[in-house]
Order: C-alpha cells, then sequence, then structure tokens
C-alpha cells in the first residue's frame, strides 16, 4: 500500500489551488493525507480525494507567526513518522522556500521528498523541481505532481474542485457580493460595494452579501444598499454551496474568489496587481478580472496599500462591474433558472 504525504501550508486559496495535483497524487497512492496549517484547513476538508487531513502552524509560513516552540515541532514529527508515509510532496508559492518543512518530513523518517526549489536543496529533497514560468498557480502545483511522477485519472481534466453540500438559498437567481479580504492592499472600497448592490436591486436583482464572522460589520453595511446580509452566517462549505448557485460572484483576490471557481460559477475578480494575475486570479475561463494591472504597487506583495488613494482597485467603478457581471451571465431578465444547474462537473472524483 502506498502512503503517500501532500503538504501545502498556507491559506484557504493556496489550498483550493493546489486541489488538481493533490487529485494527481491521490490516483497514484492508496492512501493520500493533507497536511495543511490552519487557515487552510476548512478547505482543505472540501478537497476531493483526500483521505485524511493533518494541521499544523508552520511558523516560516503563517502570516502572523507564533514563536518556534521545539515540543510543538518534534510533536509534528513524531505525529509524521506514525503515519509511516512513502513519499511526500511538499506544495509552496513562488516566495515560499520548501526546505524547512522538508527537513521535518526527513526527521520524520520519510523515504522519499519532492518540491519546487530554488535554493540548493543538499540531502533534503530527492526530487528538486525547478519551475519559473509565469503560469496559474493550479498548473504550477501539477506539474510538480507531474515531475514526482503523477498523472491525473482519466475524466479529470485539471479544473479546481471543492465538495459542496446543499445549502438553502434565494429562491430567484441572485448574485453574490464578497466584499471582505485577507488583506486591506486587496480589497476595493467598500462604498463601490455598496453603491454595486444599489445598481443591481435597482435592476431587479437579488443580491447576496457574504463574509466571515470578523466582516459582518462591512457586510451589513454593503447589504443596506438592498441585499441579503449573510455576513458570518456560513461555514466555508455552506459557502460553497451558496455560490454554486449564483449568477455571479463578485470579490476581491481571496480565498473565496478560488472558492467560487471551484464551483463552476462566473467570476468578477476585482484584483489588485500586488500579486501577478496571470498566477494568482481565479483559475476559469468564466472571468472578467477587473483593476489596474499596471499599478505602481504591481509585485510588491504589500498588505496594505503603498499607493494614496488606491488607484488600481479605486478606479474601478461600480457600473464598470455591472457590465462585467452582465458579460458573464446576460441581461437580469434573462437569467431563467440558476446557475449551477449549467455547471461544469469533473468526472470520476470520489
Amino acid at each position: 500500500m502506498t502512503r503517500t504525504l501532500a503538504v501545502r501550508l498556507d491559506s484557504l486559496g493556496d489550498v483550493i489551488v493546489t486541489g488538481p495535483a493533490v487529485r494527481a497524487l491521490a490516483a497514484g497512492s492508496d492512501h493520500l493525507t493533507l497536511l495543511c496549517g490552519p487557515r487552510g484547513r476548512a478547505a482543505a476538508e472540501l478537497l476531493p480525494a483526500v483521505d485524511e487531513v493533518l494541521c499544523w502552524r508552520a511558523p516560516w509560513i503563517d502570516p502572523e507567526p507564533e514563536p518556534v516552540d521545539r515540543s510543538d515541532v518534534d510533536g509534528l514529527v513524531a505525529r509524521l513518522a506514525e503515519g509511516r508515509f512513502d513519499r511526500a510532496v511538499v506544495f509552496t508559492s513562488f516566495h515560499q522556500s520548501a526546505l524547512p518543512t522538508a527537513l521535518l518530513l526527513r526527521l520524520a523518517g520519510i523515504p522519499w521528498v519532492g518540491a519546487i526549489s530554488e535554493d540548493y536543496p543538499g540531502s533534503l529533497l530527492d526530487l528538486r523541481h525547478r519551475f519559473d514560468e509565469d503560469v496559474p498557480e493550479p498548473e504550477r502545483a501539477l506539474s510538480l505532481a507531474r515531475a514526482c511522477g503523477y498523472e491525473l485519472p482519466a475524466g479529470d481534466e485539471g479544473g479546481l474542485a471543492v465538495r459542496t453540500p446543499p445549502v438553502q438559498a434565494p429562491a430567484r437567481p441572485y448574485v453574490v457580493l464578497h466584499p471582505g479580504t485577507s488583506v486591506p492592499a486587496r480589497a476595493w472600497p467598500a462604498e463601490r460595494y455598496r453603491e454595486l448592490c444599489e445598481l443591481l436591486a435597482a435592476d431587479g436583482v437579488t443580491v447576496v452579501v457574504t463574509g466571515s464572522p470578523e466582516e459582518r460589520e462591512l457586510t451589513a453595511y454593503v447589504a443596506a444598499g438592498g441585499g441579503l446580509d449573510h455576513g458570518g452566517g456560513t461555514d466555508l462549505g455552506e459557502l460553497a454551496g451558496l455560490l454554486a448557485g449564483a449568477q455571479a460572484v463578485v470579490v476581491g483576490n481571496t480565498g473565496p474568489a478560488h472558492l467560487a471557481a471551484a464551483v463552476g460559477v462566473p467570476v468578477v475578480s476585482l484584483f489588485a496587481p500586488t500579486v501577478p494575475a496571470a498566477r494568482w486570479a481565479p483559475y476559469t475561463s468564466r472571468r472578467v478580472v477587473l483593476g489596474d494591472q499596471r499599478a505602481a504597487c504591481r509585485g510588491s506583495r504589500a498588505t496594505t496599500c503603498p499607493v494614496p488613494g488606491h488607484p488600481c482597485l479605486a478606479s474601478v467603478t461600480a457600473a464598470e462591474v455591472v457590465a462585467a457581471v452582465t458579460a458573464l451571465s446576460g441581461p437580469p431578465g434573462e437569467w431563467a433558472e440558476p446557475a449551477h444547474s449549467a455547471r461544469p462537473t469533473l468526472r470520476r472524483i470520489p
């Protein structure tokens, strides 16, 4: 029995975009465990083909790291050793190093480890994959899985996918607005979201506003423009189900953008160029990306906007977003049935 460990230690969007690569690993394994961080755990539990989820906060990955604790590290090493894994594949973003993780995997006795690494890995890696092409993150991760000898199963075209539980959604066709983001630099102004809500509601569109429990004040402000406030009212699986039934989702560069792509709904992506859209825009052909991708903050990875006035996103008007929704989903008067009835599916994924 081949036991494989996949590792993705950052946030929920990062876990979702690694999904195709994880499915490839699972197709070539008898048992697939995913080691993730606490920010990505909810997404990990929605991925198809994962047999077991382990969770650990990595001090070299988490954006708000806790001090390194030897007993905590020793506990992870012991836990991984108990798993008796035959192979491990470490997935990272281009700005992260896989080598600290690889060291712990070696200490846990895992005999074969593969990862993307620009740094000299010494004896930490059996496969050092070099990859610097400017491609979408799901394709970058899948290139690593393939370099390690894994391939997607027949019928799986490599799109994003998550399990979506049934949810109670509005009976009428609706648009979802998700105004929150993980960092302020990626946020479209709240007043623009509220104006968008007002414009859509004036056109007779049912508007659903979503967000985390910490974003309830924001979602209430936006929904006051004529929408239904679901802020803090869904877990990630329920959010996936709600997104799946929408005609379109309007969202910044944050985890739910990738969740929307994974359930096959059209996405209007309000994308700040602090990271490349070529890599991190929602991985779907059913999208419109808005925002000045040549702005001064381009490639800075800034968490707080370094340019006064936040011009890369503040320049996008609510009317432009309405036009993008119409371009993706057609005029609201023609929305005869929920979008999820025509949602593409990925075959042969357990």
